[in-house]
């Protein structure tokens, strides 16, 4: 059935006091010209589709796709090493101690939520793992790494601190979740002071652990302060001292090695 919507045809003219126009008359033959059309707007239209499928291709192609998980590793009775070189001894030890409880063990840049480990470091897993207990149980975290950083937090201080983030204009673009990056991302998130409304290079170095730990734990939970914990939090100040000492000497040495002055 056919059904007119005349009706719904208005005239907005209507709404001023100035009277309609009338359509300007080709001078040779008397008739009203014909309003000017532009052919470009079906191939404007055929280019953005095809843009908006490349793009979606795009997306499906480089996003993690179930990635391959290895089996649990061993907890270890320090936190290792950064893989990171250089920068201030204070933050890399409280590095260190973050993921004494966020991640100890022999392969921490791997670790999902849980224990198992992911194989493909090239982008972060977002991997959604069921919590099993503590206030969150019955949903799923995406953390993932030494830092156990979820998805849309990786995703957000990447674009800040990753010294090899996408430029703002790539937008499908992920970047790298390897172990050194993982390390930069987060030094430089402890590095700046307007991320934490204090400055925690120098809190470290006037002794206030405590004081840096509470202010993180809104952030990393297993430090103590927060919403929960675990069996390493009360260890954390301890564990911080001698990571503090480790770094302290590796920056001795480095400085020995190269003869530049430590500090």
């Amino acid at each position: 059935m056919y059904l007119s919507l005349s009706f719904l045809e208005f005239d907005f003219n209507l709404l001023s006091n100035r009277p309609r126009k009338k359509p300007h008359k080709n001078k040779k033959t008397g008739r009203p010209r014909q309003p000017h059309r532009d052919d470009h707007g079906p191939i404007v239209i055929t280019m953005l589709i095809f843009l908006g499928v490349a793009l979606t291709l795009h997306l499906w192609s480089t996003s993690p796709q179930s990635p391959d998980l290895l089996g649990s590793t061993d907890w270890v009775a320090s936190p290792l090493p950064l893989e990171m070189e250089g920068g201030d001894p204070y933050l890399r030890a409280l590095m260190r101690t973050i993921s004494a409880g966020e991640s100890n063990t022999a392969d921490p840049y791997r670790l999902l939520y849980g224990g198992q480990r992911v194989k493909d470091l090239s982008v972060h897993p977002d991997k959604c793992v069921t919590i099993v207990n503590g206030p969150n149980e019955g949903n799923c975290t995406t953390a993932a790494g030494r830092y156990q950083f979820l998805t849309t937090t990786w995703e957000y201080e990447a674009r800040n601190y990753h010294p090899n983030r996408p430029a703002w204009y790539e937008v499908w673009e992920q970047p790298s979740f390897e172990p050194v990056y993982q390390d930069e991302v987060v030094y430089g998130w402890l590095a700046d002071p307007s991320a934490w409304n204090i400055d925690i290079a120098a809190q470290l170095r006037e002794g206030n652990v405590t004081t840096v730990l509470e202010a993180l734990s809104g952030t990393w939970t297993s430090l103590g302060y927060g919403i929960e914990d675990n069996s390493m939090s009360p260890l954390l100040p301890q564990i911080y001292e001698e990571m503090l000492a480790e770094e302290l000497a590796l920056q001795t040495v480095g400085s020995q090695t190269t003869g530049s002055p430590a500090g």
